[in-house]
């Protein structure tokens, strides 16, 4: 399969095609090549069922002489009038057909006779006009009903057969295989990753090695490295001019007595974005922290390849440009990966000077797999039941991974890019952490924003981003990390608040539910009030701009009822030390100053498990069953 579901249409239009390119479901030429069939009606599905994958599934419009041994018929009486009722999906699992679809805006062409197992989705006048059922390995979908007259119309009746669609194609393939990069097999790699794991121990926070007595040890090991490193060069050619100056790093470190390490030549040759080739491979060697793993400068070995399928080539050629953006994924890695970091950034790096960088890593494979895992297990918890596109976002690796990397893209540029109060993301500077909230959360609702742009333009993984966004800001973010300064799950708990404060996110019976067909605009809503924010900051002092960020998030959010900054916001002035250096407004700041409401501590209780088994985890390792 490929990674949207093909279609066939047997009545094949020129606004049939629109409608699934919109959607990005692509139209073959043969039902042999389909993974879904869409007939004017079900009694069509003779004529191509020879032809048709075991497993592809069927999409009618019209039930008229069904085969017998699906549990869908047309009643001889036409229902009169809309659909006016909808039966909704409840439970673990469920997929939600009618997301996006306002069933008062349709009109039903036929009345359908449904028994079990069948499923009846909408209704006119009390009687099925849309259901699923299956026929031996397939599901099938009927669809007896056409847009109507009111607003909306076209688009209800667009989203539901691209949700019917999306349920009926077979499940979706993680798209990966089994079977190791070859790369992680080389005795080469394998002996120089087992003498990076060997050499970590013996160093110090800061890289060095500090007890002679193991310099011997340390350098019959740096040795084992450099002969790893020349044994694996033949293979990474393009990195040639790099894997050089790091053999000479690691020589001039053992030979000077394993002091604190310097690898600016190595890492100033390394220029992975100057080539990003989708799946062409790296070896890192470098003493090195890594983001949210391990704080020291252990020396850290990591084979990895990028990620740059076309669409993103020619996202970054056109708006979206970002020449250091470097998407990529693991093929192997040393223990200090084995953690939740999850980018590779080379200011992380020990040397004697900072450079002009060129390059940023992201690993795509673990942001996705951890998404699907997380996401995955709060759709169950929550009872929430999810759009089939979605539902496919949250099964198919691959899927999730390019629609990361495009959400990616578009986040890392915006940090510089917008009405800036000067430097708001958190270079060179000491600020509270709910700015650093808002700044990570404006560049994640202006990949939002873009996305619903792309979408319009028929961009195949628009919606993807916006549902990523969504999920993993409310369910991944809100309760992952510490409760100190954790800025990342305060956004992801603004989000939610809005949402739920703007009624298009519900709590209810013990069951989350979305408004997918109003959920955009709040969205887009809270993206333009920290864009004004910023853009008022401009004109104002940095501590009238801090204490108009807090205004904003306070104002959605519930702050600790001890919070300093929370009685000034209601009229105290003597509770912040306003008369002094920005400091002190920063150490009033409480760790916690925006704790967890009563849902979320619910749920991050609940998610606890699936939210740590996520360590380490990989592409390769994300469908492996938590513990």
């Amino acid at each position: 399969m490929t990674i949207f579901p093909s279609v066939y249409l047997l009545d094949d239009t020129a606004s049939a095609r629109a409608v699934l390119a919109r959607h990005g479901l692509p139209v073959v030429a043969s039902p042999s090549q389909a993974d879904v069939v869409v007939l004017p009606q079900l009694g069509d599905l003779d004529r191509v069922l020879t032809d048709l994958p075991a497993t592809a599934g069927v999409v009618a419009l019209g039930a008229h002489d069904a085969p017998a041994d699906v549990h869908i018929r047309a009643e001889a009486d036409r229902p009169q009038g809309a659909v006016a009722a909808a039966t909704r999906p409840v439970g673990a699992g469920a997929l939600d057909l009618l997301a996006r679809v306002d069933p008062a805006t349709l009109t039903a062409t036929s009345a359908l006779i449904v028994e079990a197992p069948a499923v009846a989705t909408l209704k006119a006048g009390g009687v099925a006009v849309a259901a699923t059922s299956r026929l031996d390995d397939r599901r099938v979908a009927v669809l007896a009903v056409e847009p109507g007259t009111a607003n909306g119309a076209d688009d209800s009746f667009t989203e539901l057969l691209a949700n019917a669609v999306s349920f009926v194609a077979p499940p979706a393939d993680t798209h990966f295989s089994d079977s190791p990069h070859p790369l992680v097999a080389e005795p080469a790699w394998q002996s120089l990753k087992a003498a990076v794991t060997e050499l970590r121990p013996l160093q110090a926070a800061n890289g060095s090695v500090p007890d002679p007595d193991t310099h011997d040890h340390a350098a019959r090991l740096v040795g084992d490295i450099t002969t790893g490193i020349h044994g694996l060069a033949p293979l990474l050619s393009h990195d040639a001019d790099y894997l050089e100056a790091l053999v000479k790093d690691f020589t001039r470190w053992a030979d000077g007595g394993f002091e604190v390490p310097d690898f600016l030549d190595a890492l100033t040759a390394f220029a992975p974005a100057s080539r990003r080739v989708d799946g062409l491979p790296h070896l890192v060697v470098f003493p090195m922290y890594t983001q949210n793993g391990n704080p020291d400068r252990n020396v850290e070995a990591v084979l990895l390849q990028v990620i740059w399928p076309d669409f993103i080539a020619e996202l970054e050629a056109g708006d979206y440009s970002n020449k250091l953006f470097l998407p990529i994924r693991f093929l192997d890695f040393t223990p200090g990966y084995d953690t939740n970091s999850a980018v590779l950034f080379p200011e992380t790096v020990a040397m004697r000077e900072v450079p002009a960088f060129t390059w940023g890593g992201i690993f795509a494979d673990r942001e996705a797999a951890r998404f699907r895992r997380v996401v995955s297990e709060a759709a169950s918890v929550t009872r929430l039941p999810l759009p089939p596109d979605a539902a496919r976002l949250v099964a198919d690796q691959q899927l999730a991974e390019r629609t990361f990397v495009m959400w990616d893209l578009i986040h890392d540029r915006t940090h510089m890019h917008g009405d800036l109060p000067f430097d708001p993301f958190m270079v060179k500077q000491r600020m509270p952490f709910f700015l650093y909230a808002l700044e990570e959360l404006r560049c994640d609702l202006t990949a939002f924003r873009e996305s619903v742009a792309l979408e319009k333009q028929g961009h195949p993984y628009a919606r993807m981003v916006q549902y990523a966004v969504i999920f993993d800001r409310i369910f991944r973010f809100a309760i992952t990390g510490s409760r100190v300064r954790n800025y990342d799950g305060l956004g992801g708990q603004l989000l939610f608040a809005w949402l739920h404060q703007k009624g298009v996110l519900h709590w209810t019976d013990n069951r989350l539910t979305i408004e997918w067909d109003a959920v955009t605009e709040p969205v887009l809503e809270l993206g333009r009030a920290i864009e004004d924010l910023y853009w008022r900051s401009i004109d104002r002092p940095k501590a009238a701009h801090w204490l108009a960020a807090y205004d904003l998030v306070a104002s959605v959010v519930t702050p600790h009822p001890s919070s300093a900054w929370a009685r000034n916001a209601a009229g105290d002035r003597t509770a912040l030390p306003l008369d002094g250096p920005p400091k002190g407004l920063t150490d009033a700041v409480l760790p916690d100053e925006f704790p967890l409401s009563m849902f979320f501590e619910a749920l991050s209780k609940k998610m606890k498990p699936v939210i740590e088994s996520t360590a380490g985890i990989t592409g390769a390792t994300g469908d492996t069953p938590t513990a």
